[in-house]
């Protein structure tokens, strides 16, 4: 018995152990927001480059994710945990060193590298470990709280270390985390491998996706500044979609393929990857908008901007706990989608955020409580839904493409919105004709939040109808097992 309980204990401390990486690397992606500013200042970036602190991230983070987690299945899911960890730390180490604009986008590349590695990693390190139906629940509501939270606290960290300290610390903090992390995996998380019969590697499909990838999320991410319609940003998405074609062909053909194109007739994973990435469009959009104009609008400084964000961390929180419940009563579509639907309320309410006389606990409240709490409840079924259904063998593949979606999702959603927003912001000025005073230009930058709010609650919308239409109880037998073997609390 003893050896049965240290064995349970053992398997929540590795969970603590990948939620603690993954939390690093979540925050990230929001952390770096609120000190753009000061780094601009500090680095003397100029205007244009300034935005790649944050697309250098995300553009090497999108890209390699599939790679990192076909590779954890190939070389060991600790190792390459070990190795993302290490590489994520050290180059936020070198970030906090910066003395030049071209060595901070460097090491932000180097971060989004180590991130790709991390995330899939951990991911499957929870999927292989809790084998257990009720037990693999749990720890993905865990892991799903933690993960989603990670990006409203990133806010709040980074106000409060950019007020507090300076915008090196937003970097140095991720060192002792890390080193952490590395010590407790390497004494308690076992190595695990897929038993795929073979160790050879897909050297060419792995170019192949990882450039198709890039191309992708680098076109997104220049959409705004080159248009959606112009010729270059037509040509990198082409090229990024031809990259992925051929990919698939050449998995077709490989004897040892980097992903078996089969993985997709699961359906279940199929339909939870293409309701994150909606998911993640609106989500992403949401914290990007809300931010500016707490602090743009309503006059916020950066520690108090991050401080607004607070409700948001416990209403996902909050979200995921009862979710870990009503699987087993619902099932996991059917939370998913009731999830789903209580965001898009919530996104709904916030395209009624006044632009004069506006106040936060009247106006913004309303709409991020419902939106919250929605996303907690969403994020542990579609959890279930992209990962569950496959093979140990396929753990980290269907891991990093659950989270290559979550990715891509965000980046495309993040481009899409901030385009309708500036077009609306510009079409408003224009009607108003001649010289335009402050109050007419912020009333103008409203109505642009406006329309991303508008936006991202279809896309979000879209989600829900997604999972109605393309998913029967068929497709939900091994997962709906999973969610049976919950216990309802009473």
């Amino acid at each position: 018995m003893q050896d049965d309980n240290a064995a349970v204990g053992n398997r929540w401390l590795i969970l603590v152990i990948a939620c603690l990486a993954q939390f690093m690397v979540v925050l990230d992606a929001t952390i770096v927001n609120v000190a753009l500013p000061s780094i601009q200042r500090g680095l003397h970036f100029s205007t244009a480059n300034l935005a790649w602190v944050i697309n250098a991230y995300t553009l090497v983070f999108g890209g390699f994710l599939m790679l990192g987690g076909r590779a954890a299945d190939l070389l060991g899911r600790r190792r390459l945990f070990l190795a993302g960890v290490a590489l994520f730390s050290l180059a936020s180490l070198l970030n906090g060193l910066s003395s030049s604009s071209a060595m901070l986008i460097g090491g932000r590349g180097l971060q989004g590298l180590g991130g790709a590695l991390v995330s899939p990693a951990a991911l499957s390190i929870i999927t292989t470990t809790f084998t257990e139906p009720g037990e693999r629940t749990r720890a993905l509501g865990v892991w799903s709280a933690i993960a989603a939270s990670g990006t409203a606290v990133g806010l709040l960290l980074g106000g409060a270390l950019t007020s507090l300290a300076s915008w090196q610390w937003i970097f140095f903090v991720n060192v002792p985390v890390g080193f952490v992390a590395v010590l407790l995996a390497l004494r308690f998380v076992p190595e695990s491998r897929a038993d795929l019969g073979h160790r050879s590697f897909d050297l060419t499909g792995a170019v192949t996706v990882t450039a198709g990838l890039v191309a992708i999320v680098f076109g997104i991410i220049k959409a705004q500044a080159w248009g959606w319609g112009s010729g270059r940003t037509l040509g990198v998405l082409l090229a990024g979609v031809v990259l992925l074609v051929a990919f698939l062909r050449i998995e077709r053909r490989s004897p040892a393929p980097l992903m078996r194109p089969s993985i997709f007739r699961v359906r279940s994973l199929a339909v939870g990857d293409a309701v994150m990435l909606l998911v993640a469009s609106g989500l992403f959009g949401m914290f990007f908008f809300v931010s500016l104009y707490v602090q743009d609008v309503l006059g916020f400084s950066a520690l108090h901007a991050g401080l607004a964000f607070l409700p948001v961390t416990g209403g996902i929180m909050l979200g995921a706990g009862v979710a870990q419940q009503l699987v087993g009563r619902l099932g996991a579509r059917n939370v998913a989608g009731l999830g789903i639907a209580l965001a898009t309320v919530g996104m709904v309410v916030l395209t009624g955020v006044p632009a004069v006389h506006g106040s936060y606990a009247a106006d913004l409240l309303p709409g991020l409580l419902p939106l919250s709490f929605g996303m907690g409840l969403t994020f542990v079924p579609i959890t279930l839904l992209g990962t569950g259904g496959v093979g140990g063998g396929d753990a980290g593949l269907a891991s990093g493409l659950f989270n290559t979606a979550q990715q891509v999702g965000g980046a495309l959603g993040l481009a899409i919105l901030s385009t309708l927003a500036a077009d609306q912001t510009s079409s408003a000025v224009r009607s108003l004709g001649g010289a335009v005073s402050p109050e007419r230009l912020v009333t103008a930058t409203v109505s642009g939040y406006h329309a991303a709010f508008v936006a991202a609650a279809v896309m979000l919308g879209a989600g829900a109808l997604m999972l109605a239409l393309l998913l029967r109880r068929r497709h939900l037998a091994g997962i709906e097992l999973d969610a049976s073997a919950v216990p309802v609390a009473t």
